[in-house]
């Protein structure tokens, strides 16, 4: 009997032990390079497909797949931090907005990005760009990039 109740309670005990504390996210290298498949099929008509991984009070995580330029952004309260996982492309940084327009609070959207600076990027690059830092990524015809984006809100 001693025995059944040790080994019921190691049964039990350890599954609990093992789980990762609320909020915790582990995704493995494969698994993130495994969006760029699951992702591509759901290409919008911006070229674009993203997947919300989680929402952690004063940052989120998601996966984004690009086939196409993205517009020019600024997040006037909010860092981006991108990830590359596969592919490549070119991000614009600095400068100012051409034809900006606010899409939502706190956020601006135009058609380029006149007077950046260009980073070239490729699987394994990341890149941290501060709110109210105009950006814009740009993938070249019949490229691809999938990244993670971590963004941290500022305020």
């Amino acid at each position: 009997m001693k025995c059944f109740v040790f080994v019921f309670l190691l049964a039990t005990l350890i599954p609990l032990r093992a789980a990762d504390p609320p909020g915790v996210v582990y995704l493995s290298n494969d698994t993130l390079k495994a969006f760029q498949k699951s992702l591509a099929p759901k290409i919008d008509a911006h070229k674009v497909a993203t997947e919300r991984l989680g929402n952690f009070g004063n940052h989120s995580l998601m996966v984004v797949h690009r086939e196409g330029n993205g517009e020019a952004e600024v997040h006037e309260t909010q860092a981006d931090i991108f990830i590359i996982q596969t592919g490549e492309a070119t991000v614009v940084v600095g400068g100012s907005v051409l034809e900006g327009r606010t899409t939502a609070p706190g956020e601006i959207r135009g058609r380029a990005i006149q007077g950046g600076e260009r980073k070239d990027l490729s699987a394994g690059d990341m890149v941290h760009i501060p709110a109210n830092v105009p950006h814009q990524v740009l993938v070249a015809n019949g490229k691809h990039l999938t990244y993670v984006i971590v963004k941290i809100d500022s305020k």
